[in-house]
């Protein structure tokens, strides 16, 4: 029996290897990728899909703002097990995400991907036509989505993570915000 649950720090391991197996070590030069590097995702947006035990989907949400200062999410990465492609499991945990974003107050999501896929969630290309990401990517794939009217209208500029860091990596950010405090690094 398939459930979304919110994903737990047990189901770390499980995780990464899905995402190994869905996107290869080159997920980790992906522009998206900084945006998420050292960060923890949103409260409550990181969900996982089980088949009994087994870990088969993944779906993360995280903090992010325009260049403009416009909160949002960034979605990603989502990915399906290749045992269990082609049954819904993404769209289901697309849309459970989408639901408790909303719910919890977001007002817009951005995401790089597939167009068609993504396009029947209610992503559009026009809402992030004047974003811009760090890095390399194809613009066409670059969408937006409104989970309240009127939150990305007018948005422009770099988008730029904004969530919390998570405490146990070390990177740049992490490094620099430490020193900062004068916390005792690793």
């Amino acid at each position: 029996m398939l459930r979304i649950l919110e994903e737990h720090p047990s189901d770390a391991a499980d995780r990464e290897a899905l995402l190994d197996a869905a996107f290869g070590a080159d997920r980790f030069l992906k522009t998206s990728e900084r945006l998420r590097e050292g960060r923890l995702p949103a409260a409550g947006l990181a969900l996982v899909a089980r088949d009994g035990e087994a870990l088969v989907g993944t779906l993360r949400l995280w903090h992010v703002a325009t260049g403009d200062g416009r909160p949002a999410l960034m979605l990603g990465p989502l990915a399906v097990a290749g045992s269990h492609r082609d049954q819904g499991i993404g769209g289901k945990l697309m849309r459970r995400g989408l639901t408790i974003a909303g719910a919890r107050g977001h007002g817009a999501v951005l995401l790089v991907g597939d167009e068609p896929y993504y396009r029947r969630f209610g992503f559009s290309r026009t809402l992030a036509k004047a974003l811009d990401l760090p890095g390399w990517y194809q613009p066409e794939r670059f969408l937006g989505l409104e989970l309240k009217p009127g939150a990305l209208t007018g948005a422009c500029g770099m988008v730029h993570a904004t969530g919390p860091l998570d405490p146990a990596i070390d990177t740049p950010a992490t490094l620099s915000m430490k020193a900062a405090s004068g916390a005792e690094m690793r």
